[in-house]
């Protein structure tokens, strides 16, 4: 089961690089019902290194390109294990899970919100900024990378720190219909 999971994610991520390096832009995202719930299951289970917990929301089916919108998520999530990993001392688990993904439906949009209890962003300034990284081997493309997979779906994502904790929330939002 593991294997095929490996086997699969790999085949899409080596179809994904391979139109975007051809493309030298993100290609066209192509449309197919996704559903919200599998697609970020399926994400929230790729995290390996600690436990990713997942606050079900309402049964929702995009029109979405899905291998985009999945490589979208899993940046999110690894940013939010690696905020939570690279704290000295690990918050405590007892007071709840360390990083959440959960969705829920906005007027005519999906929310879909990661929040981890991780070190919190030291400033927003320059997320977006394409090759601009905090992290000593980080690229620089991830969150550029998923604003314009957000954009391209028609939708929004913004990061931001918790006013309820220590940590940082990022919230995409994606039109339904």
């Amino acid at each position: 089961s593991g294997l095929v999971i490996i086997s699969t994610r790999a085949e899409s991520l080596s179809r994904f690089m391979d139109s975007y390096a051809r493309l030298a832009r993100l290609p066209q995202p192509v449309l197919r019902p996704l559903d919200a719930g599998g697609w970020i299951k399926r994400v929230a289970a790729l995290e390996t290194r600690l436990p990713v917990a997942v606050q079900l929301g309402p049964d929702v089916t995009l029109q979405a390109d899905g291998d985009q919108l999945e490589q979208l998520l899993i940046n999110l999530v690894r940013n939010a294990a690696d905020s939570v990993l690279a704290l000295e001392q690990r918050p405590d688990t007892s007071r709840g899970p360390l990083v959440v993904i959960g969705w829920q439906r906005v007027g005519d949009e999906l929310e879909v919100s990661v929040t981890d209890r991780g070190q919190g962003l030291a400033s927003t300034a320059n997320l977006f900024v394409p090759f601009f990284t905090t992290k000593p081997k980080g690229s620089g493309i991830g969150l550029a990378l998923c604003r314009q997979i957000a954009e391209a779906h028609g939708g929004a994502l913004a990061l931001e720190n918790r006013s309820d904790a220590p940590g940082c929330v990022a919230r995409l939002r994606l039109p339904l219909g």
